[in-house]
């Protein structure tokens, strides 16, 4: 097979069909009748799987691939590509923020620069100035923690490899953060400058947007944990420097210190890292718990239309 389209769904039931129709038409014009389109349903609470069952019904092309359960963006992703056979991967959202055609444009910079993937990158983030910040934010504190310099701006579109996808597909990880992956992945990779649209209000707001900054951060680096180790360095010379300018001026002076201000602001700084750091080594130890039991990152409840049977 060509080529493999890959979205998922969540709240998608408004932009299906259009969906369906324009990236039917784009795949059509790149790999003639050799494709197929796999939707994930990440357990949408809309109608998004019937719609997309019904479209099962009236194109071959169509495969639906139902989770039991609302599993996460990235991990339906990673579902959607280990459902896909051709020998090109093009994954999108599906709320037509993205468009479908910008397959075209994306298949033939891969065949003039004969890369494995392209990917697109926004000129300009889109949405409200607390979303541009709060994006911008996100990969210098990535950057700054981690030392990956991820592409900045990047959207999900992205046409790739088969051999690419194969070696994505190999991470194995419960906690899956896409950005990193791709760039971990390695091979030859593209942008190419794309303008996104907003159709609708973003659903990363600032609480998930901070639960992701930590998931991603202690997944790709123990900064934090090697963090830790250098404050504390820094705390006990600063409290032995302390402890002998006390026992200078007790032996010279023999001038008695109130200090019960400094005291208790010292035990609250102390005993506030204490807590902070414990909190920390405990990220690390409910990740290596998590991928310890080895549980799944999604389960498919049901498969629709699979050509193959």
């Amino acid at each position: 097979m060509k080529l493999s389209v890959v979205a998922t769904l969540y709240q998608s039931a408004a932009y299906l069909t259009e969906f369906h129709q324009r990236v039917a038409a784009a795949a059509r014009q790149l790999a003639g009748d050799d494709y197929e389109i796999v939707l994930v349903n990440d357990g949408s609470p809309d109608n998004s799987l019937d719609i997309a069952v019904q479209l099962t019904e009236t194109d071959t092309h169509v495969v639906v691939v139902d989770l039991s359960r609302n599993f996460g963006h990235h991990k339906a992703m990673m579902t959607g590509l280990a459902h896909t056979r051709g020998e090109h991967i093009f994954l999108i959202d599906s709320d037509l923020e993205e468009e479908p055609e910008w397959l075209s444009g994306f298949s033939a910079q891969m065949a003039r620069e004969r890369c494995d993937v392209v990917y697109g990158v926004q000129e300009q983030r889109k949405g409200g100035i607390f979303e541009r910040l709060s994006g911008q934010w996100f990969y210098r504190f990535f950057k700054t923690l981690t030392g990956i310099a991820l592409p900045k701006n990047i959207v999900t579109a992205r046409l790739m490899t088969r051999r690419y996808v194969d070696a994505l597909l190999r991470h194995d990880e419960r906690e899956v953060f896409m950005a990193g992956l791709w760039h971990t992945t390695g091979f030859d990779q593209r942008p190419q400058t794309i303008k996104k649209h907003s159709t609708s209000e973003t659903t990363y707001t600032f609480r998930r947007k901070m639960s992701l900054l930590v998931n991603s951060v202690t997944s790709f680096s123990n900064a934090p944990l090697i963090g830790i180790f250098y404050i504390g360095v820094a705390i006990s010379l600063v409290a032995g420097a302390y402890a002998s300018y006390l026992l200078i001026h007790w032996l010279f002076f023999s001038k008695p210190h109130s200090g019960w201000t400094s005291v208790m602001a010292s035990i609250w700084l102390l005993g506030g890292l204490v807590i902070s750091f414990i909190g920390v080594v405990g990220i690390y130890l409910s990740k290596i718990f998590l991928e310890t039991k080895r549980r799944p990152y999604t389960i498919v409840r049901r498969v629709y239309g699979k050509q193959d049977g």
